[in-house]
Formats: structure tokens, C-alpha cells, sequence
């Protein structure tokens, strides 16, 4: 009887640590997401009014390190603000720019990373012509997805520069895989039009360049 009864409040008490243990991590991944949307609720203000400021005479120069960049992805419903760095802590706050590639809008390959359970979630969806909008400096970058590829995580030739002005996406592979994933998805996309905000779409010049 007493065997039983031992093993009863065995029972119980691993029942009740899992349970603590449970409500700990989803209280953990709760404040993880909170903290990312009050991140970008903030970085959204500041982008707006860095993109008033462009269009009020008299405003301070603001400098280009400090220029914040909008994505939009109509197709998937992502709209965020790009954070500068590729951490663990700069990709908890949003999709992040590596810094040692191109601006999104300039001549080569301007690379945006993010992590599969967050913002990058669906961008598995994108295929070829699909849209992707850039909005930074007063002006409006259209790109066109030219195609995607799974790679290894050391595949550094997604991230090479290229002649033309180009926006690769990149986020962890398979998007569903339960812990580190193993690969990589790379969405490519070339740039197909530079609109400045409100005024007539200008044709970017551009042939080629991406994979």
C-alpha cells in the first residue's frame, strides 16, 4: 500500500513539474514575442517619421547609417522594419540586414535574413514574379523574385555581390523542422523598379543579375 502510495506522489510530482516546466517556456516564448512587437511598434514610429521628415524643409539631414528600411511583402502579408545586423539579438527584433552586403536600392546584393518562426515564416510561398517592396530614403524599390533554392548553411555564394542591383532573402530550412534546422532557403529577387514617394514610377534600368 505504502509502495503505491509513493508511487502515486511520484506520479504527481512529475506531472506537476512538467507542467511548471511548460507554463515557464510558454511564458518564455510569450515574452520573446512581445518584446518583438513592441520593437518594431517603435522602430514603425520612427520610420514614419523619418519618412515625414524627407518631405519638411528645414529638417536635419538624417545619415544614411541611421536611415531605417521597410519590407513588404503583399503576398504574404509581411510588413517590418529592417533591423542593421544578422545576431541572435538583431534577428529578435526583426528581419535583419548583413551588414556586410549591399543597401537594398544600391548596385549589388543586399541580403536580409530572419528567423523561419517569426517573420520569414511563409516567404517558402514566394515563386517567380512574385513582388517585394523596399521603402527607404524617400523612395520605393520594387524587386521581382527571380527564384529560390535550398543550400547549406556554409553556402556563402548566396551572399556574393553581384553587378546589378539584387534583394536575396534567406531563413532557416525546413521551415517546420522542429530545432536547428540544417539548411537554408534563398529567395532571390532582381530589382525591377525605384519609385521616389508620390511621384511617377521611374523604370530601373536593370538586366540580369540574379539566380
Amino acid at each position: 500500500m505504502a509502495g503505491r502510495v509513493r508511487g502515486y506522489l511520484n506520479r504527481k510530482t512529475v506531472s506537476l513539474v512538467l507542467t511548471i516546466v511548460g507554463i515557464a517556456l510558454l511564458g518564455y516564448v510569450a515574452s520573446q514575442y512581445w518584446g518583438m512587437y513592441h520593437t518594431q511598434q517603435k522602430l514603425a514610429a520612427e520610420w514614419e517619421r523619418q519618412a515625414a521628415s524627407m518631405n519638411t524643409p528645414g529638417e536635419a539631414v538624417i545619415p544614411p547609417d541611421q536611415m531605417l528600411t521597410r519590407v513588404v511583402i503583399p503576398k504574404i502579408g509581411l510588413d517590418a522594419i529592417v533591423v542593421e545586423g544578422a545576431s541572435r539579438r538583431d534577428l529578435s527584433e526583426g528581419p535583419g540586414h548583413m551588414k556586410q552586403t549591399a543597401m537594398p536600392g544600391e548596385t549589388g546584393n543586399a541580403v536580409i535574413t530572419a528567423h523561419r518562426d517569426t517573420f520569414f515564416r511563409h516567404i517558402y510561398e514566394l515563386v517567380k514574379g512574385d513582388r517585394i517592396q523596399v521603402r527607404r530614403s524617400g523612395r520605393l524599390f520594387t524587386y521581382e523574385v527571380t527564384g529560390k533554392k535550398v543550400v547549406m548553411p556554409d553556402d556563402v555564394s548566396v551572399i556574393r555581390q553581384t553587378p546589378n542591383p539584387q534583394l536575396t532573402l534567406i531563413t532557416c530550412y525546413p521551415v517546420y523542422y522542429i530545432g536547428p534546422a540544417p539548411k537554408r532557403l534563398v529567395v532571390f529577387s532582381k530589382l525591377v523598379e525605384s519609385t521616389e514617394y508620390g511621384l511617377p514610377a521611374k523604370r530601373a534600368a536593370q538586366t540580369g543579375g540574379a539566380q
